[in-house]
């Protein structure tokens, strides 16, 4: 988070501390503030919580006011704004692709990726791009009845990086249960869960979403194109 000069970062790191221990306890978010000129750090593993901290930041220092109980709200506040947009996100991608029938927590799901990168690319627009690949290479192979449902799979095939919480197992996995929890049929949770070979491909969509998702990964950066 850039900043423009050290009285900056002093107030955001708040009299004895308490400024910087309220921001860290109310985002989940660590934040280090060294000798790096005109920047502090913003550390954690959710891409979420990183980016309602950069908000948060951004908003009390441009408003001027820092201290604990101001920093609660503007937290809680961005963190309500934020929800809406992934929300918001995630009904756009789904509706703009023509897919139709998603459990409201997949939608979210979606929205959530806009906030993800995975081998240099934004893992929403990958999504979005290997669904579009999807529904061409099920189109050129002549399935016409499997069109929209590897479009489906495609865009889903990487919810698993977005969970809630960490299960440990591979995201191909984690995606599978989400999709099977949230009512996806057989042939959708199985594409998922098959893109990296981790079980055994049963649907004829299941190779299609792995060739694209491989397609797609190949194009870093490619959502800028």
């Amino acid at each position: 988070f850039n900043i423009e000069n050290d009285e900056i970062k002093g107030r955001i790191i708040g009299r004895e501390g308490r400024n910087i221990r309220a921001l860290e306890a109310a985002t989940g978010i660590e934040i280090i503030v060294d000798d790096t000129p005109d920047a502090i750090v913003l550390s954690g593993f959710d891409p979420v919580r990183r980016e309602v901290a950069r908000l948060a930041i951004h908003q009390l220092v441009t408003d001027g006011r820092i201290h604990p109980a101001r920093i609660e709200e503007v937290v809680a506040k961005t963190q309500k704004q934020l929800e809406d947009e992934i929300a918001e996100v995630g009904k756009r991608t789904y509706i703009d692709l023509g897919i139709h029938g998603l459990h409201p927590e997949l939608v979210r799901l979606i929205g959530k990726m806009k906030y993800r990168s995975s081998y240099g690319q934004n893992l929403l627009q990958h999504s979005r791009e290997t669904a579009n690949l999807c529904a061409v290479m099920a189109s050129e192979l002549g399935l016409t009845n499997y069109v929209k449902s590897a479009k489906r799979a495609g865009l889903l095939h990487d919810i698993g990086k977005v969970p809630d919480e960490d299960l440990e197992m591979p995201h191909a996995l984690v995606g599978m249960k989400l999709a099977e929890k949230y009512k996806e049929k057989p042939d959708i949770c199985n594409a998922i869960g098959a893109h990296h070979d981790e079980i055994e491909m049963t649907s004829i969509i299941s190779p299609i979403v792995q060739v694209c998702d491989a397609i797609s990964g190949a194009r870093p950066r490619s959502e800028e194109r």
